[in-house]
């Protein structure tokens, strides 16, 4: 029996996913080309497996209609939008991932880009490997109005971090739990008053079902010169070009960007200076990325286990 373990930094951390795999009787297919494969390629290299341990690859109704063993995918991380859900639970194909694990590596990095920002630590650092001794002056946390859009596990973990440091924080969710909001004293409103009171936003939501921007143009318009925007979450949800033209102009004091409509990402965002921009690493901390490869490999080995035995 074949798994195809496609994320592109899969078993770099450590090797228990593999020796899990391994333990229970199947053989492994790594991805061998260090990036995000293509259809065609997971077609090649899954030809005769019965599951795959999936990273960000498009896994369609093509993909699956060329895999006729395929049993199970299992996602290392929260998204399933590179995923034909639909099609896959009419094949009769199990999806699952792994809700938990990428929840404090994002939450941890959304509090390390907030200082990052307030503080300029990107520039400073840019001017002193140029041999440019130049202080640059930033901002304290005390007093900002952190606004979170999206409460799901991430956006309250970034919440608690946030009000732990005494931050006033404010949410945005169409389904929010009010017992917890009552609990972190997170007060929640509408998506534009959000944007209007926040001195930080930060994004932690799955988008609009249509795939359109939730941050656009207009919604840019709202917020203040002097705040800051973090997409974390997924690319697109920010309109890049207006994201851009905010920046550009100064109608945004800074934002930070871990996530992009197409990657890698090489458009007109990496020409500013008042940006930070990291490639697509939320989860990637050592201890974290480990337990969520574990934690795929076990979801997968359950699943066709039970799936063996029915």
């Amino acid at each position: 029996m074949k798994i195809l373990t496609s994320p592109s930094s899969f078993g770099q951390v450590g090797d228990k996913p593999f020796d899990l795999l391994r333990e229970n009787g199947y053989e492994i297919i790594n991805n061998p080309y260090g990036r995000k494969l293509t259809e065609d390629e997971v077609i090649e290299l899954a030809a005769d497996c019965v599951g795959i341990v999936a990273g960000v690859e498009t896994l369609s109704k093509k993909v699956m209609d060329a895999l006729p063993k395929l049993k199970c995918i299992s996602r290392v991380g929260v998204g399933m939008d590179s995923v034909d859900i639909e099609y896959a639970t009419k094949k009769g194909i199990v999806v699952v991932n792994t809700p938990d694990g990428p929840t404090r590596g994002v939450a941890e990095l959304t509090l390390a880009m907030t200082f990052a920002l307030l503080r300029k630590i990107p520039q400073a650092d840019s001017d002193m490997k140029n041999k440019v001794w130049k202080k640059q002056i930033g901002n304290l946390i005390q007093d900002k109005i952190v606004g979170v859009i999206g409460l799901g596990r991430i956006g309250r973990k970034v919440s608690e971090f946030f009000t732990g440091i005494g931050n006033t924080v404010i949410g945005c969710d169409p389904y929010p739990d009010a017992e917890w909001c009552r609990s972190q004293n997170v007060s929640l409103y509408d998506l534009e008053t959000l944007l209007a009171k926040a001195d930080i936003i930060t994004l932690h939501a799955p988008g609009n079902a249509d795939k359109t921007p939730m941050i656009g143009q207009k919604e840019l318009d709202i917020i203040r010169p002097t705040s800051f925007l973090i997409n974390i979450s997924r690319g697109g949800i920010v309109d890049e070009q207006a994201l851009y033209d905010a920046l550009r102009s100064h109608k945004l004091a800074g934002a930070a960007v871990d996530v992009f409509s197409v990657e890698p990402y090489t458009g007109a965002l990496c020409e500013l200076e008042n940006i930070i921009l990291t490639p697509h690493l939320g989860s990637y901390a050592e201890e974290g990325k480990l337990n969520m490869e574990i934690d795929a490999v076990k979801n997968l080995i359950e699943k066709l286990n039970t799936t063996n035995e029915a």
